[in-house]
């Protein structure tokens, strides 16, 4: 047996894999965000530590004759928190979370110095790592005094796990501070910042063995000695572990809270001009290349929470059958936007409405503005010469058949929507659990799932939903100047 534990922003899930990559269980316990000023987004690590005990405990009361078997741990988690630790390995203060933009004008600081695109192979983003701690310094400089290592969220659970300060490639290159082409931390970045090697955990790749899990959790779970932590990976490249999109040119699209589009790569192919994300992937030398925006469901939610509809029953309303679009544009830019524009300044709106705009009006317009951002991160990747023929939907948006047929005419691609089951992030954090216990062939581990359908862009609406998105285009160059 084989766990994957992953820690995103709204809860911690671990998920039993058996030998077979059958999930035979899984566990989630929510988390809560804390917003003190406007821009600010943190949470403990301590809730981190019992969320994960508690989810673990309750596969323990269900199947606790499984989890007694495992023999390999993998872990996914939400990326560029910095979570700062004493010289004791205690929490200096809650950890910054990624989607917190209070050191936007840091970042700005760090990427206009050249040398962290050339090294990085990416803008330095507000909500990356190396920003919070010229924040930290500035404004918090005892606590930066005292810090003695930076570790990103998933990489406190390992802390937790193993005892060890240890981080992985994928992860890592989120956080401004790696060379991502030679997958090693930057001295000359570090020092920029402040830092230097000492405070950075030890680097692995997350097909690699990264520590033992602790007697004493061991036998407080159940579980036998000398089990497995693997590496691991960030998120988005636990997912694409998880869907199978681990070999050149496979790509998927993430409908979640946030939205990604996803290509692995089999070289290293930066083009920050672009606000195309270039990291490492999970797996040795393999790289990959992301759009990111930051506001996908979320979108929908927000618009659930002005209706008082949930968002199951808004996107219902639209039926399955796609519509041209209505003239009414959503920019979906409620908390900035990353690819392609890098603003964290930008608001969202709705342009064009009118009488006759009512709520299945607005839903319609709120999936459509989400599908032409997916638009510009796949324009986005076309400039930093990546091709993509098809994509795999993924996330708790690719539930709506309608969203996909949007998103399908939107990028003019094939969506393959895969049969009944849980391929994300902590699906692909058990499997690199499984190959670090096994030495298993990573390829062989992280096959794409079977597809049960696949939605073609709607050619008669394609001229439509293109005069839309150049409206959608020409939105944010009008809006910029008077939002704030």
């Amino acid at each position: 047996m084989y766990l994957g534990l992953d820690l995103g922003t709204s809860g911690i899930k671990a998920l039993l894999l058996d030998g077979a990559q059958r999930i035979v269980a899984s566990a989630t316990v929510a988390l809560e965000v804390s917003r003190p000023h406007s821009g600010w987004s943190e949470q403990h690590p301590a809730d981190w530590i019992r969320a994960a005990d508690e989810a673990i405990g309750a596969l323990k009361a269900s199947h606790g004759e499984a989890l007694a078997a495992v023999k390999g741990i993998g872990l996914s988690g939400q990326m560029h928190g910095a979570t700062l630790l004493d010289a004791s390995d205690r929490p200096l203060r809650p950890c910054i979370l990624w989607n917190d933009t209070r050191s936007h004008a840091e970042a700005a600081e760090l990427d206009s110095d050249p040398r962290f695109r050339k090294v990085t192979g990416n803008i330095v983003f507000p909500g990356f790592t190396a920003p919070k701690l010229v924040w930290v310094r500035r404004n918090e400089p005892d606590i930066f005094a005292a810090t003695k290592k930076v570790l990103l969220p998933k990489d406190y659970l390992r802390l937790w796990l193993t005892g060890e300060h240890v981080s992985e490639m994928s992860d890592a290159a989120g956080t401004s501070w790696l060379d991502v082409e030679k997958r090693r931390w930057s001295p000359e970045l570090l020092a920029f910042t402040g830092l230097d090697e000492t405070h950075m955990p030890r680097l692995v790749e997350g097909t690699e063995r990264a520590g033992t899990l602790r007697g004493e959790l061991a036998g407080s779970w159940g579980l036998g000695a000398g089990v497995t932590v693997a590496g691991g990976a960030g998120d988005n490249a636990a997912s694409a572990c998880g869907a199978g999109t681990v070999e050149p040119g496979a790509a998927f699209v993430s409908l979640g809270t946030s939205g990604v589009l996803f290509a692995s790569n089999g070289a290293y192919l930066p083009n920050p001009e672009s606000a195309v994300h270039t990291f490492c992937h999970a797996l040795p030398d393999t790289w990959h290349q992301m759009g990111v925006i930051l506001s996908a469901t979320d979108s929908l939610n927000w618009l659930a929470g002005i209706t008082g509809r949930k968002a199951g029953e808004l996107t219902a309303e639209l039926g399955e059958e796609l519509k041209p679009p209505s003239g009414v544009t959503f920019l979906p830019y409620l908390s900035g936007e990353r690819t392609p524009y890098n603003d964290a300044v930008i608001r969202g709106s709705l342009t064009g409405l009118s009488h006759q705009s009512d709520r299945a009006a607005l839903t319609q317009a709120v999936v459509e503005g989400v599908a032409f951002a997916f638009r510009d991160s796949l324009e986005a990747l076309k400039q930093a010469g990546t091709d993509i023929a098809r994509v795999t939907a993924i996330g708790g948006g690719s539930r709506s058949t309608y969203w996909l047929k949007a998103i399908a005419t939107a990028l003019n691609l094939p969506v393959d929507v895969p049969a009944e089951g849980d391929f994300g992030a902590a699906f692909g954090a058990a499997r690199l659990g499984l190959i670090a216990a096994e030495g298993a062939d990573p390829l062989s581990v992280c096959t794409p799932p079977r597809i049960s359908a696949t939605v073609e862009p709607d050619r008669a609406l394609a001229p439509a939903f293109e005069a839309s998105y150049r409206r959608y285009r020409d939105l944010y160059p009008a809006i910029r100047g008077v939002s704030s």
